[in-house]
């Protein structure tokens, strides 16, 4: 941007010190123009350099501040570079991206404020739906899939209780029962639970019938709340979230949740399942002149909220690694303080919108989120306080790695639509997408309940004569940590080396297993 750095020499010179630390070379995207005292310097372009868009980031800012926005603005770009990008809709305003946006007056003020050529332009997209419900391509997980790990945060067991879960898993993998949706589950864990399964029980160290009967009401509840719809076949593959359009633009995958947003475990813990996923499937490719993809982990405290230790060091470790496989992860959310310290830690990439001090706790949090800057030459705590819709505090990582100086940024304008299109128009897209005919109709095949099923058939003794019959007597009462990895699921994680690592770290920690191809 020549003209742009040639302009900057009549800016402030605290202005120009920071608009010199954004005058990127290579190919980067356009947040907006600096703020300073008051004043919008259109000379003095915010950017982010494509490279680092697989540094992680973090989207922040009170309710109305314009996050969905800057998620939009950002998602918009990076589509038209190449690069795919996912969105999760929570309250089902994100699927404009696929249409032209409207102009209009305060369309209009704000590229003229920031100098920006407003073009209105709609994205190539998808839309999708956990389970269906919604309007979607209708994604779902088998439970095998899925693991004891997450699903233990989705029902909301305790430790000992996941643990117990986790032998569960164990268990139905060593003796051939597939548990693809929740009534091959719930088959599996009332088997384990009635008298011809005691004995069986018994053989699974750790495991005891009050707490196999916790986890068998647990399942029971989830399913009468209907959340059954999300487990099953067609298994989604997150590799349809790296697909390009015909034209070479990026497809923004929007997943819509507006329909389920009152089960916000349910979804946070979906998202999270994607992510691993992705990462286990990825090939590592270092350091890309582009990421493969751009994921927005959208209400990100849910995921984090009452979690225990042990998941978020999974977590941890996912985002750290997740970046060598090309790939970024843009946490939103309203303060830095609802994601851990050792996540935050990872995210060089940083656009906070306004916050609010009406009360002591929003006061702590605006000062928690002040501490998690670099040196300022802005008063944050006042700038913070001040900034109007559509404005941010922007730091980002620069082409070398290292921070940015703090910027205040009026952002520009989305190209797409700034709200949802009409229902009649997403469901006729969802219904023309090639994908559509792949998973719209759910498959339920023989699994362990067909199985436990027809087994009952035969009577109680046969029945837990031939489930027990492949089991070998453990020796020495193995512990937990022994039996698990002991079993199928687990060895399957170790097939190879090198690059398979990475995979082997995420599948261990999340108990997730490899779906069937």
């Amino acid at each position: 941007m020549p003209e742009a750095r040639a302009a900057s020499a009549a800016l402030p010179q605290p202005a120009l010190e920071i608009a010199s630390g954004y005058a990127f070379g290579g190919p980067a995207l356009d947040l907006g123009a600096l703020l300073w005292d008051g004043v919008c310097l259109p000379d003095a372009q915010v950017r982010i350099p494509l490279p680092m868009l697989n540094r992680h980031g973090l989207v922040a800012g009170a309710t109305g501040t314009g996050k969905t926005k800057t998620l939009q603005l950002v998602a918009e770009q990076l589509s038209a570079q190449g690069v795919p990008v996912f969105l999760a809709d929570i309250k089902g305003d994100v699927s404009g991206i696929s249409a032209p946006g409207a102009r209009n007056e305060k369309v209009q003020a704000r590229a003229a404020e920031v100098h920006q050529e407003w073009v209105a332009t709609g994205f190539p997209a998808e839309f999708y739906a956990l389970g269906g419900i919604g309007h979607g391509i209708p994604v779902r997980a088998t439970v095998t899939s899925f693991g004891p790990v997450l699903l233990a945060k989705v029902l909301q067991l305790n430790q000992t209780q996941e643990q117990s879960l986790g032998l569960i898993f164990h268990y139905a993998d060593q003796k051939g029962l597939e548990l693809v949706d929740l009534k091959d589950l719930r088959a599996v864990v009332a088997f384990l639970t009635s008298d011809e399964g005691k004995a069986e029980l018994k053989n699974i160290g750790g495991l005891s019938t009050a707490t196999a009967g916790v986890i068998l009401r647990s399942l029971t509840a989830f399913e009468a709340q209907g959340m059954a719809d999300f487990f099953g076949e067609p298994e989604f593959d997150t590799a349809e979230l790296l697909r390009t359009a015909s034209d070479g633009r990026g497809m923004v995958s929007v997943l819509e949740l507006a329909a389920i947003q009152d089960r916000p475990q349910l979804f946070s813990t979906f998202l999270m399942w994607l992510l691993a996923d992705l990462f286990h499937d990825l090939p590592e490719v270092g350091d890309a002149d582009k990421p493969k993809l751009v994921f927005f982990f959208d209400e990100a405290h849910l995921l984090f909220h009452g979690a225990s230790k042990a998941f978020l060091d999974s977590i941890t470790q996912t985002v750290r690694l997740i970046r060598s496989k090309g790939v970024g992860v843009f946490f939103v959310t309203q303060t830095p303080k609802d994601v851990p310290a050792d996540v935050l830690a990872q995210l060089g990439n940083r656009v906070q919108h306004a916050l609010r001090a009406f009360t002591p706790d929003d006061q702590k949090a605006l000062k928690a989120t002040v501490k998690t800057f670099p040196d300022s030459a802005y008063d944050l705590e006042e700038l913070l306080t001040g900034l109007g819709t559509g404005e941010a505090v922007v730091t980002v990582l620069s082409e070398k790695g290292a921070p940015t100086p703090v910027a205040a940024t009026r952002l520009r304008a989305p190209e797409s639509l700034m709200g949802p299109v009409e229902a009649s128009t997403l469901d006729a897209a969802v219904k023309a997408s090639p994908l559509y005919g792949r998973y719209a109709q759910a498959v339920d095949r023989e699994s362990a309940y067909e199985k436990l099923s027809s087994r009952g058939a035969k009577g109680p003794d046969e029945m837990a004569d031939e489930v027990r019959a492949p089991a070998r007597k453990p020796k020495d009462d193995p512990s937990v940590v022994e039996q698990v990895v002991g079993s199928g699921v687990f060895k399957s994680l170790a097939r190879s080396l090198g690059t398979q690592i990475g995979r082997e770290i995420t599948r261990s920690l999340f108990g997730t297993a490899r779906r069937r191809r």
